[in-house]
């Protein structure tokens, strides 16, 4: 594994598909107060007037989600409502580039149609400024307000020198810092980086963003647990035999492998995403619904937990196979990876909390690439009942495990029981039967993308769904004996749901397949 070189710092992917844009009829703006917008149903008021600076703004990230969620955003009426858009990125363009490329990446992207009327608004608060005009201080001199959003859509290893800029710049005050995972490279360099960031900005200024934080099914965790009195009774030792969390992708690099080969799956998607999911499954019941209180306590479950040991990690890497009825390379021949990469592309982990709610209950992790299909999601497995009563009817209960809740946070949003019945009929049979709760077909709507909650929250100065120094510092540390002594590699052929060594590790618990997945 490899840390990106000096000219990977911002990333700067090319687009293809910059040949001309077709706009639609504008639709109606959101109805509500005056000045008022709506996100996801509610009606808000739109942030501050302030600018926004996205550095990076020519790569992966800005194009799929941040400029796509500053386009909804301004249709739902909840950008500011005054303020620059100014796009910093170290490619050699100008501003008719820039807006174009937005253009394209919004008719792929957003979540509405590209409306003529609505564009040619927002393409006029649009800029560009490369880095060879003059570095960040330039790119400031475009702004036009004194309050602004500075997006740091870059790897880890670019922030500090970038913050340095900033600050150098005489930008700091008026601005809140947006920083994307994972926050350094180990414990070590996340301490680095998190006393340069305190050198010159306040931690309310620093919003450390992890976009799971965002969407609806994972902040539907703290509602199901403390709005529902039924489940918090049962939500701990007593009743919880363990949890499982997965982060499962089909896709492989996806044109990012030199961003990627310098990360892995245990820095890319363990150490945040799924830590953070964690967090909020274990955390105790926060003294009320602020920012601070619910920080607090996803902190201390963190603190709770034990060390990660290397004995209780398997890495994978995936080699050549079909993927969705595709053939897909292996994660060596992908384009920009080298021949002989350590880097892991698949972990699978046992954590343990060591807590009164949760002592000798394992949390089972698991994050790949190139894996039957996509699909993220939290199973809370439920002890059995203590005497099998079946049995007695020649039931096989090995092959009966009932009584869990699955959280599906994608695709399809929604939560899961599923239970045991009988099977209609003179036989007592027993069959696994499900109670089933979609977003979609509950509230009829789709939610809005992570990215358009957690923009508004930061241009609003709204910490809730963003992490908290302290949190950030405990999940290094969880992670560092595993970071200082890697398991070997165990490969994966594409298509399959990871190295034989993750079985062994949950072992006759086995890890749970929706039943759409395609079985081991």
């Amino acid at each position: 594994m490899r840390e990106p070189a000096a000219d990977e710092l911002l990333r700067d992917d090319r687009y293809d598909d910059e040949e001309g844009v077709d706009y639609d009829v504008v639709p109606e703006r959101p109805s509500g107060p005056e000045g008022a917008g709506t996100l996801a149903g509610y009606t808000l008021k739109p942030p501050p007037d302030q600018d926004i600076i996205l550095v990076g703004a020519t790569g992966d990230l800005a194009r799929r989600k941040l400029i796509p969620a500053i386009y909804d955003l301004f249709i739902d009426g909840l950008l500011p409502n005054e303020g620059a858009i100014i796009g910093y990125a170290r490619e050699e363009t100008d501003d008719e580039t820039f807006k174009l490329r937005a253009a394209n990446a919004i008719k792929a992207h957003a979540r509405r149609p590209l409306y003529d009327e609505a564009w040619i608004e927002l393409r006029d608060r649009l800029v560009y400024v490369p880095r060879s005009a003059g570095g960040l201080g330039f790119a400031g001199k475009r702004t036009t307000k004194d309050r602004r959003l500075i997006y740091l859509s870059t790897p880890p290893t670019a922030v500090p020198g970038l913050v340095d800029e900033i600050a150098e710049a005489n930008l700091v005050e008026g601005t809140r810092l947006v920083i994307e995972k994972p926050f350094g490279f180990d414990l070590g360099s996340s301490q680095d980086l998190d006393r340069r960031l305190r050198g010159h900005f306040d931690e309310s200024q620093i919003f450390r963003i992890d976009h799971y934080l965002g969407k609806e099914t994972v902040q539907n965790i703290m509602v199901l647990r403390f709005g529902n009195h039924i489940w918090e009774r049962v939500w701990n030792r007593d009743a919880i035999d363990h949890v499982q969390i997965t982060v499962a992708e089909s896709i492989g690099t996806g044109g990012r492998a030199a961003f990627y080969d310098g990360v892995g799956a245990m820095r890319d998607i363990i150490q945040n995403h799924a830590l953070q999911v964690l967090s909020m499954v274990a955390m105790e019941p926060p003294i009320n619904f602020t920012a601070n209180a619910i920080r607090d306590e996803t902190a201390k479950a963190l603190q709770a937990m034990k060390l990660v040991q290397p004995k209780d990690v398997v890495r994978g890497q995936y080699t050549s196979g079909t993927v969705e009825g595709r053939p897909a390379l292996g994660y060596r021949e992908e384009t920009g990876v080298p021949p002989d990469s350590e880097t892991e592309t698949y972990v699978a982990l046992r954590a343990e909390i060591d807590n009164w709610r949760w002592a000798g209950v394992p949390f089972y992790l698991r994050t790949g690439k190139r894996l039957p299909r996509r699909d993220t999601e939290v199973l809370i497995s439920f002890k059995e009942a203590p005497v099998h009563l079946w049995e007695s009817v020649g039931l096989d209960m090995d092959e009966h495990r009932p009584n869990h809740l699955a959280i599906r946070i994608q695709p399809d949003e929604g939560i899961t029981f599923t239970f045991m019945a009988k099977v209609p009929g003179p036989e007592i049979g027993l069959r696994a039967v499900n109670m089933h709760f979609s977003y979609e077909d509950s509230f009829m709507t789709e939610p809005a993308e992570a990215y358009e909650r957690l923009l508004f929250d930061a241009m609003d100065g709204d910490a809730m769904l963003f992490l908290r120094d302290d949190a950030v510092r405990r999940s290094w540390e969880v992670l560092q004996p595993v970071l200082d002594d890697m398991p070997p590699l165990q490969f994966y052929p594409a298509g399959s749901w990871g190295p034989r060594g993750a079985d062994a590790l949950i072992g006759e618990r086995r890890w749970h397949m929706h039943e759409k997945h395609i079985p081991h």
